[in-house]
């Protein structure tokens, strides 16, 4: 009897992680998949579908301008309900911890229907950092019928947190699968022979002054050297854009953009000599292309990079974050170190982990096989095994 699978999505990282899972899950025998995006990102969700074939079956269109999170939460459940009742699935597969994410949870524990969380166990312990995200994962922690972990450490988190170890499972994670479906054909981001910095910078709690001191430790190394450029697609939030253009208006070679589709961002990252970033995703991506990533948060629920020595974290002090480029820039020895190639979060294939669990979850079979899908590379890299 073939299942009825809800894929949920509503920013742009979302549909980027779930991508291989959609296109794995519609490859099936036994899969009826309907996509549906919440309109979180309003924006920048088209290119995203559109780099890996996708588009949405079901538009909710949530967002309005300057919506607050409690408008935005409360428009999700009004919406997302009518959906689960009309389609009434047998599994809903999320990713990640956007407001979307708990929403969608939230509403599969009020109308029973199983929820499968993909980037489970993320943790940092602080509810404020990052905000609001690490509310949102612990709440899907706590309602997730299937849990898949991208790293041994995520597993601990759940098993510390008194989830079912049987509902758990280590997959890596999804992004590397979208790296590696892209990373070959990808475009190069800037025409230049200089050391090029990347930057992404967009987080709710770096807002203010914390991102004002990064922005000055960048602009002013650019006008102390002339072996660096910068590259900053800028995120849309205002409170993010309009001091960015201001701070680098008249900084040498530094190029300001509009986000970038997903395969220029890669090309972009392939091209990085240093990543300057405090997204989530970029913490996970740039390992896996041997590119060096600098934190820009205090804390991070991605811990496994800083322990693999490929990433990391600097915080928003202004002469940290400039002192830890400066040492990129000129030490050979300690940008070697980084810049390994070795990737804690994933093997490419962690879609295929995914898809041999809901198989089992469903009853196609009596035991799953992860085992077929596990590369002893990155078994090594991990720390742990795939469970």
């Amino acid at each position: 009897m073939r299942k009825r699978i809800l894929c949920l999505v509503g920013t742009r990282p979302e549909i980027i992680k779930m991508s291989s899972v959609v296109n794995a899950l519609r490859e099936t025998a036994w899969a009826d998949l309907m996509l549906v995006s919440s309109g979180q990102h309003r924006d920048m969700a088209a290119s995203a579908f559109s780099a890996f074939g996708l588009s949405p079956d079901i538009d909710l269109d949530v967002m309005t301008d300057n919506q607050t999170l409690s408008g935005l939460t409360s428009r999700l459940f009004e919406v997302i309900e009518p959906i689960l009742v009309e389609q009434t699935p047998d599994l809903v597969i999320a990713q990640g911890d956007t407001t979307t994410v708990m929403a969608a949870a939230m509403s599969c524990f009020y109308q029973d229907i199983p929820f499968a969380h993909v980037e489970a166990g993320l943790r940092t312990g602080n509810t404020k950092d990052p905000f609001p995200e690490e509310f949102n994962r612990t709440v899907c922690g706590k309602l997730s019928a299937l849990h898949f972990a991208p790293t041994e450490a995520a597993y601990r988190s759940l098993v510390s947190e008194g989830v079912a170890e049987e509902t758990i499972a280590v997959t890596g994670n999804t992004v590397i699968d979208a790296v590696m479906s892209i990373s070959d054909t990808a475009p190069a981001g800037i025409d230049s022979s200089r050391k090029l910095i990347l930057m992404t910078a967009h987080r709710r709690e770096n807002f203010g002054v914390q991102l004002e001191n990064v922005f000055r430790a960048v602009s002013d190394l650019l006008d102390t050297r002339d072996d660096v450029e910068l590259l900053y697609p800028v995120h849309p939030n205002p409170n993010v854009a309009a001091r960015a253009r201001e701070i680098f208006e008249n900084s040498p070679r530094a190029k300001l953009c509009e986000p970038l589709q997903y395969e220029q961002f890669v090309g972009a990252m392939r091209q990085a000599h240093v990543i300057l970033s405090d997204s989530g995703g970029v913490q996970e991506e740039a390992p896996a292309l041997g590119i060096p990533v600098l934190v820009i948060r205090n804390e991070t629920e991605r811990p496994d990079a800083l322990m693999a020595g490929v990433s990391r974290l600097v915080g928003t002090d202004y002469c940290d974050v400039r002192a830890a480029l400066e040492e990129l820039l000129d030490d050979e020895q300690v940008y070697r170190s980084m810049a390994r190639g070795v990737s804690p979060y994933g093997d490419g294939a962690a879609s295929a982990r995914i898809i041999d669990i809901l198989e089992v979850f469903f009853g196609f079979k009596e035991h799953r096989h992860t085992s077929d899908f596990v590369s002893e590379d990155w078994l090594a890299q991990s720390t742990g095994s795939v469970r």
